[in-house]
């Protein structure tokens, strides 16, 4: 009897062990639609699985056909979001923290130490909602303006365009209707595209000011700044120096000599145009001429990673998270693989970045993260964005307005967006 008890028992406890090491906690994680990005958790996560065989991550990009946030938000009203989403630019981040779905990264253990650790004690500053953190910065990309110094020489130019003056000197001398063009003014139709043209603009030409008060609900692009960059905008048009639609890869295949970029599109070029890639040069926005020889600003494309409250197991996507961030090692490997700005404070100092930014293009980026500045922390970007494209770039662009008025109505609209009941 006693044997068989013995034998009952050492069974029970193998049966247990087994259960405990096949149990395994799922973390669901999204990440950008985007090819280098993707190569980059493909793998960093094998890695954390060698280490971390009970917490398993589930791993896919966005399954976004339209926008990320039209995508993100049709799973969350459908519950099938996942644990942990990254792609979230500052507004998107306003709408989840008001709709109350996502977790303040500050309620956890450690998070300090994180922050110490990845040295972005002031980059998050610039997330905080409410005096909170729901956001983890992955990147700071400053948008910079490519040119092809081969065509500049060619036209009689020994430097890229600085000013606004120098681009009109430019389109004069290079601009042949439908054929070839000095500058991309226009980014798109869409309403991400503003942060692309007016806004990176607007932060160049009022050096680094805001153009939203979300706090106080005033538009504050109606000044001197912003009617600087209307008629900047509006004179290109008018005097068709450049065009609305260029065709894919204008920079590339010589329509026009100068265009905004993210460094997204370094791994792109060097792939598809490693030719052109060489006689790239990127500069800051253009300003106008009364802000030559001042610092020039620029608008960062910054995104981070949330965490829904939906998630199940909290503290083990914490310990995923806490390990993603905590390592420099894994930023060296995101600026390796993606060229995007990592968002530290020390990309310049930190000997591990050293070797990649031996690329004088991918170092003119990571110069610029610290006078690059994010968008307006506010739940209404969308129709804010999309009121500036119905009342300031569309009426600049087919010439149904001057610059002052349109700066006007685009301004009054904005306000009444901020001011709506949410």
């Amino acid at each position: 009897m006693k044997r068989f008890a013995l034998v009952l028992f050492l069974g029970l406890f193998v049966m247990a062990l087994s259960t405990m090491a096949f149990a395994t906690t799922t973390i669901k994680l999204w990440t950008a639609p985007n090819p280098n990005q993707n190569l980059f958790w493909k793998t960093l996560i094998p890695e954390w699985e060698k280490t971390h065989p009970d917490i398993k991550i589930e791993w896919s990009q966005i399954p976004a056909s339209g926008s990320s946030e039209e995508a993100i938000l049709n799973a969350i009203a459908s519950g099938k979001q996942p644990d942990l989403c990254t792609n979230i630019f500052g507004g998107f981040a306003a709408e989840l923290i008001s709709s109350d779905v996502v977790v303040p990264f500050d309620s956890f253990a450690g998070f300090s130490d994180v922050l110490k650790a990845r040295k972005m004690e002031n980059v998050i500053k610039g997330w905080n909602v409410s005096g909170h953190s729901y956001v983890i910065p992955i990147y700071v990309n400053p948008m910079m303006y490519w040119w092809r110094k081969d065509l500049l020489k060619k036209a009689g130019f020994d430097n890229p365009p600085a000013t606004y003056d120098d681009i009109y000197a430019l389109s004069k001398k290079v601009t042949v209707p439908h054929k070839r063009y000095a500058f991309k003014v226009f980014a798109g139709a869409k309403w991400w595209d503003r942060w692309f043209d007016f806004i990176t603009l607007y932060y160049a030409a009022s050096e680094g000011k805001p153009y939203l008060d979300p706090v106080a609900k005033k538009a504050l692009f109606d000044n001197g700044y912003g009617k600087a960059v209307a008629n900047f905008m509006y004179t290109m048009f008018k005097n068709k120096w450049t065009a609305i639609d260029f065709g894919k890869d204008p920079l590339a295949n010589g329509k026009v000599l100068g265009m905004i970029k993210g460094p997204w599109s370094i791994p792109y070029f060097k792939k598809h145009y490693p030719d052109v890639y060489k006689n790239i040069v990127i500069t800051p926005p253009p300003v106008p001429e009364v802000h030559k020889g001042q610092p020039v600003y620029t608008f960062a494309d910054t995104k981070g990673m949330v965490m829904f409250k939906s998630t199940k197991n909290k503290e083990a996507a914490w310990e995923f998270v806490k390990w993603v961030f905590s390592d420099p090692a894994h930023d060296a490997l995101w600026l390796k693989i993606t060229k995007m700005p990592p968002a530290r404070e020390d990309l310049l100092q930190n000997k591990l970045f050293a070797e990649y930014l031996q690329d004088p293009i991918v170092a003119g980026y990571a110069k610029y993260v610290g006078n690059a500045r994010p968008t307006a922390i506010t739940s209404k970007t969308v129709d804010i964005q999309e009121a500036m494209t119905q009342n300031l770039i569309e009426p600049l662009i087919y010439l149904k307005a001057t610059p002052f008025d349109a700066i006007k109505k685009a301004a009054k609209k904005v306000e009444e967006i901020l001011n709506e009941e949410d």
